[in-house]
């Protein structure tokens, strides 16, 4: 890809856009006052369970508590074996109890009295991976077409998959070696022990992981493509 990005910073806000051509195609604001919480992984806690909701309120010490539904839940917290049979949402009172400790990660910020969605499905992004902690597979991006280099990205990442750490290959890994590879793969791990850490210290007030700010992102995101950054 080829184009220029223009980022601009200010105390107040980042503003990034991705030209192709002449023409916008990407716009993203970011206000230092208001970042979005998205992506941002907490040990919350089970504050009140609704079986009539399958739904789930946890406190990640927000303003208003965040919602968790039966289908964000991930199997691995599953541990009745008719549960894990069951092709349907499990009830949700087999799944978490009041008062109980969770990891979840933010999937969409509160708006208006609505509290944040959360997920325990997690996942940490890199240059090139995505870590899955609660799989233990290796995926490719659909965006990678070509079956021979997806065959070939495979091949590379599953060997570093094991049963706490699977990997999606990102569409910008496309072209890239076996040496990149490796090393996003052992930061995530990395990146992962620190936040087991924090979890095993149960840091409640603060996220034990928060994703990079705007500007940092779209450097992981885009370094090495071929763009003229402003």
């Amino acid at each position: 890809m080829s184009g220029e990005l223009l980022i601009n910073v200010t105390p107040s806000e980042t503003r990034v856009a991705l030209i192709e051509n002449g023409v916008l195609q990407e716009m993203h604001v970011e206000r230092e006052a208001k970042r979005g919480l998205v992506g941002n992984i907490y040990l919350g806690k089970v504050i009140r369970v609704l079986p009539g909701m399958q739904a789930a309120f946890v406190d990640i010490n927000l303003d208003k508590a965040a919602f968790l539904h039966a289908s964000d839940i991930h199997s691995k917290l599953i541990t009745n074996q008719e549960v894990e049979d069951s092709e349907s949402t499990p009830d949700i009172r087999a799944l978490v109890h009041e008062g109980q400790y969770l990891v979840v990660q933010v999937v969409k910020d509160p708006l208006g009295t609505k509290g944040a969605r959360l997920t325990t499905d997690i996942t940490v992004a890199s240059r090139y991976l995505v870590l899955m902690p609660n799989a233990s597979h290796a995926g490719i991006s659909q965006r990678i077409e070509d079956e021979k280099e997806r065959g070939r990205l495979k091949n590379i990442v599953a060997p570093f998959c094991d049963d706490n750490h699977g990997f999606i290959v990102r569409t910008a890994a496309e072209g890239a070696g076996e040496l990149e590879l490796k090393h996003d793969a052992e930061f995530l791990r990395r990146l992962w022990s620190k936040v087991v850490e924090r979890k095993q210290r149960k840091v409640v007030k603060t996220p034990i992981y928060q994703d990079l700010s705007l500007a940092f992102r779209v450097i992981r995101d885009f370094f090495g493509v071929e763009l003229t950054l402003n």
